[in-house]
């Protein structure tokens, strides 16, 4: 009977990911989350600023499917647009919060002088009270950035890198502690036997073994961040009204919470799947890329 030819670790890891039922489901949400707010309005043509006296405040109908707000602008289209920001704002975010992190984590974890700095300042950043230091960087760099960039560019610029400083030090807590583990290991040890210099070292054995907890870190990070902006924008702190995201549109909903409350349910809606199919989607990858759980 012939060999069988060796089995990918990708192909045991997509099975492992595909028997967490919770995680697959939240992958084909969030999926078809990112391809209804790209491409919808590239279906549904209507503008999320156009604005329509004669049709404010209609109910759901062939026109207009989630009805028109107070200055008769479609619901459905700002819907989109806004979810559009509020998933480029929580991938930025993410991938800001994931690069700090990640540098943190493993500068400390491998150079054992620069651990204890690293890891107060660490600790330093965790016991900052997240919410009052975003307001005051909010009310510290608004006008500075939208000067220099514009109003939404600005404040576009300003919540990303808010909430990715303040976002960073779960990941470099756990890259740490896997960096510790990993430099005990042989073929690390045997790599510096033969003279492999700091830069290799991390490069090609250290940064490959720990993007597991790094993958796994950027899935909770983008539902972290789009939390963080809709509460931004809840408290009237983030965009601008005329640019539209779920927060914003929850913010503009409050006032008509007992005439129109669909203008309140279906950005919390879009925030709560959001939210629940990114977060199931990092429990499947954290189970499927854990060498330990897999094969269970």
């Amino acid at each position: 009977m012939p060999d069988r030819p060796p089995r990918s670790q990708w192909l045991d890891v997509w099975d492992q990911f595909k028997s967490h039922k919770g995680a697959l489901w939240g992958g084909i949400i969030f999926l078809i989350i990112v391809l209804g707010v790209f491409i919808g309005p590239l279906l549904w043509s209507v503008e999320p600023t156009f604005i329509d006296i004669r049709s404010r405040n209609q109910g759901p109908s062939l026109a207009h499917p989630f009805g028109t707000d107070q200055l008769g602008r479609d619901i459905l289209a700002r819907m989109m647009a806004g979810g559009q920001i509020s998933v480029a704002v929580g991938m930025a975010a993410m991938s800001l919060a994931l690069f700090l992190g990640s540098f943190v984590g493993v500068i400390a974890g491998f150079f054992r002088r620069l651990d204890g700095p690293l890891m107060r300042l660490t600790d330093l950043f965790l016991a900052l009270p997240l919410l009052p230091l975003l307001l005051v960087m909010m009310l510290l760099f608004r006008e500075p950035l939208n000067a220099a960039f514009g109003p939404e560019q600005g404040i576009f610029i300003l919540i990303v890198g808010a909430i990715g400083i303040t976002s960073w030090m779960p990941t470099a807590r756990i890259v740490r502690g896997d960096v510790l583990a990993l430099k005990e290991r042989e073929f690390v040890l045997a790599a510096r036997s033969i003279g492999t210099t700091n830069t290799k070292m991390i490069t090609r054995h250290i940064l490959p073994n720990v993007l597991s907890p790094i993958m796994v870190s950027a899935t909770l990070g983008i539902a972290n961040a789009i939390i963080t902006e809709s509460a931004l924008s809840f408290l009237g702190l983030g965009f601008p009204p005329d640019f539209p995201t779920w927060g914003r549109l929850l913010f503009d909903g409050t006032d008509y919470l007992q005439q129109y409350p669909e203008r309140v349910i279906w950005p919390g809606i879009a925030i709560s799947m959001t939210v629940l199919s990114v977060n199931y989607l990092g429990d499947g990858l954290r189970d499927a890329l854990d060498p330990r759980i897999r094969g269970r």
